[in-house]
């Protein structure tokens, strides 16, 4: 029961508030407009935790880590194991360019505040294959794995039904609806768009062909507390499998080397100035840097709007070992 990492005491205490202030909203709720935002950061950390769940797996016990995806999937709203396919074995592998399922660029490079709230409907469209054919092939090749995944979706789904019947029990249909929505869907929705408009930003603009200026890394303090230092990008794609309790350590030893303008400090004034400033004064907007990621150094930058699938095989035939 112990996790590995002493770190991860903090996660698990995240993890147990992480239903408290949707069901304070069943209780109270004259309170959603208190009680909502916290529902949502509380959702978006189980998003950031299960990425770092499965690239860093909490528990020594398998059954023990299969069970807290379970867990995570109901508050981040999927099953978590999708992020296996389209980040571990996809975008890991590729970093932004062509073959990324989460690819920035798909129909413009251009960066303002319509592409990277969009983001989100074009990359999870995207997303699904690779999705689909790691379910296909765990179920021709790995039935243990099939069955944990399909174990994900009915405690993902009927997690939600049993909230929303509760709801509906106490309110009545449309109030009931109503709060449910508040207490867990908006903030399982939250949680999806927002991860997906992390990766967006961390990735628009950079130089996937770089060693180092692959991705852009938010040092704040309080942004890496808050999301289990997610902020360090960089650091977190050169050593993917290291915990992210070791992420400040990593960001340090490369930090020189990363492009100043891959390194602001806050997250709430980089959005403040190139979605909202850049308007009216275009300098304060990104830049590309270095190599474009559809700028391929061999001049083949490879099929655009298809996801590369072909390491999902060996995703699934690593999880037989």
């Amino acid at each position: 029961m112990r996790p590995r990492y002493a770190a991860d005491y903090r996660t698990l205490l995240w993890a147990l508030f992480m239903p408290v202030f949707g069901i304070a909203q069943y209780a109270r709720p004259d309170l959603i407009l208190y009680f909502c935002p916290l529902a949502c950061y509380f959702a978006l950390s189980a998003g950031v935790i299960a990425h770092n769940h499965n690239h860093c797996p909490t528990f020594k016990s398998r059954r023990m880590n299969h069970v807290f995806g379970c867990w995570l999937s109901v508050f981040y709203g999927y099953p978590t194991f999708g992020w296996i396919p389209t980040h571990n074995l996809n975008h890991h592998k590729l970093v932004n360019k062509a073959g990324d399922a989460t690819i920035t660029w798909r129909y413009t490079n251009r960066h303002n505040a319509l592409v990277a709230s969009t983001y989100f409907f074009v990359s999870a469209y995207f997303q699904s294959e690779p999705i689909k054919a790691y379910i296909r092939k765990a179920r021709r090749d790995n039935r243990a794995l099939y069955r944990q995944i399909i174990g994900q979706y009915a405690v993902w789904a009927g997690a939600h039904a049993l909230l929303i019947a509760a709801a509906i029990a106490k309110f009545g249909i449309v109030r009931g609806i109503e709060v449910w929505i508040f207490a867990f869907g908006l903030p399982a929705f939250f949680a999806l768009w927002t991860i997906m408009l992390f990766n967006y930003i961390q990735h628009v603009h950079t130089d996937p062909w770089s060693a180092h200026n692959h991705s852009r890394s938010f040092t704040g303090k309080a942004i890496n507390f808050l999301l289990f230092n997610n902020g360090l990008h960089a650091a977190h794609h050169e050593q993917a499998g290291a915990h992210w309790s070791t992420l400040p350590a990593l960001h340090a030893k490369i930090q020189a080397e990363i492009h100043p303008e891959l390194k602001p400090r806050s997250f709430w004034w980089f959005c403040l100035r190139v979605y909202v400033l850049a308007l009216f004064m275009p300098r304060f907007g990104t830049r590309q840097i270095g190599r474009a990621p559809f700028d391929c150094p061999t001049g083949d930058a490879g099929p655009l709007k298809t996801a590369d699938v072909d390491a999902v095989d060996s995703g699934v035939n690593a999880a037989m070992a």
